[in-house]
């Protein structure tokens, strides 16, 4: 979720979850926590889940055959995406692999706080439709500085 400047008449923006207007923007990173992709964005009101199948990320990623790990938020989204267990008082056995599936996503949440480093997309105060935009020039712009190395 990239946060917006926006007003309280642009409802389709605001997210209840993060109580702050935003665009939803779909990322898929390496192992290695190297950007892969950035989707277009969508209005921070969208369930995760949602825009992944809007963007059809669910689909492409089942047809690779590739385990994904992801977020509690991308439950349901079919046998090829593990997500952690739910709920309080978890048996130590989830609890032991909700903290291993924790370790494994943390360098794809690094490709997240990478982009979301960058300045111009902190609190956006343009037009929320070039989210998208800005987030794709910044992928680039880290795929060239990762190349001239």
């Amino acid at each position: 979720m990239i946060s917006i400047d926006r007003v309280a008449a642009d409802r389709p923006y605001y997210s209840g979850k993060h109580r702050l207007h935003g665009m939803n923007l779909q990322v898929i990173a390496a192992p290695d926590g190297t950007l892969l992709w950035v989707s277009g964005p969508l209005r921070g009101s969208v369930h995760d889940l949602t825009a992944a199948r809007i963007w059809g990320v669910i689909r492409a990623l089942a047809a690779t055959g590739l385990l994904v790990l992801a977020d509690k938020a991308y439950q349901g989204a079919g046998p090829h995406v593990l997500t952690p267990y739910k709920g309080r008082d978890k048996p130590e056995p989830q609890k032991d692999a909700n903290r291993a599936h924790a370790k494994l996503r943390g360098p794809g949440e690094r490709a997240n706080a990478q982009l979301k480093s960058w300045r111009i997309l902190r609190k956006l105060r343009c037009c929320p439709h070039r989210a998208g935009h800005l987030a794709k020039a910044i992928h680039t712009l880290q795929l060239r500085e990762t190349a001239s190395r």
